[in-house]
């Protein structure tokens, strides 16, 4: 089940909204707001997976909502204007529906919420419940520990793995293939982001559509690994 809250400040289009949202069986309407001030007074007690915002509204836009809120749940903008889109996008929303919007559009843009959402709580259930915080890695004829809160990323070199450290300028060099020390670290401090790269999530300062960056450098993004992105950020 996935709660929601609507947003819009015309009546008519918050009933047919709540009505839609009804329609779905998945969806548990937990409040309507007419404005941006409303739903943020409400979210102070509530935290819902997804909201469902108009973007034009008197006082606070939902464009600029959307930008208030840190750790924001999933987002649907329903708009009756076109040219948001791009900024809407911008803020890595699941959809962009323009009114009046059909219920079998509506739905399709529940879905991708849904699969969204699943993908996310499969990757936290997935997570190790024991947590180390080192591993060991082969280096020469010695078994090297290796602190995790001291590993930035690890690139993967054919037979080899460099382990880029914070500590240092100069990485450990050790015998092991990338799904070898992928398996040996945890899921909540750890992302694949790439054949050749392993991220420190806590290291991650910025993601784009197909990119990372930690600071100043950037890490390129596949399309095989997207989907690490996606459940890290809760964003399509």
């Amino acid at each position: 089940m996935l709660t929601c809250i609507a947003i819009d400040d015309e009546k008519f289009s918050l009933d047919l909204l709540a009505d839609n949202i009804s329609k779905v069986p998945y969806l548990q309407l937990l409040a309507k707001c007419r404005n941006a001030m409303e739903a943020m007074t409400f979210m102070e007690q509530q935290k819902p997976d997804l909201i469902f915002l108009d973007i034009q509204m008197p006082g606070l836009s939902g464009l600029q909502f959307a930008e208030t809120m840190t750790n924001r749940p999933m987002i649907i903008f329903i708009t009756a204007y076109e040219k948001y889109a791009l900024e809407g996008f911008k803020l890595d929303v699941v959809d962009y529906l323009l009114k009046p919007v059909s219920l079998e559009r509506f739905i399709k843009a529940c879905n991708k919420a849904k699969e969204l959402h699943n993908l996310r709580q499969s990757y936290l259930q997935n997570a190790p419940s024991t947590v180390f915080d080192y591993i060991f890695v082969p280096v020469e004829y010695s078994q090297v520990k290796v602190s995790l809160s001291d590993i930035r990323y690890i690139e993967g070199l054919k037979d080899y793995i460099r382990i880029h450290l914070v500590s240092t300028n100069k990485p450990i060099i050790t015998r092991m293939s990338l799904k070898n020390i992928e398996e040996k670290l945890p899921l909540q401090q750890f992302i694949r982001i790439h054949k050749s790269y392993i991220v420190a999530i806590k290291h991650i300062t910025t993601v784009r559509k197909s990119s990372v960056y930690l600071q100043t450098l950037e890490l390129p993004v596949s399309e095989m690994y997207k989907q690490n992105i996606v459940a890290l950020t809760g964003n399509a």
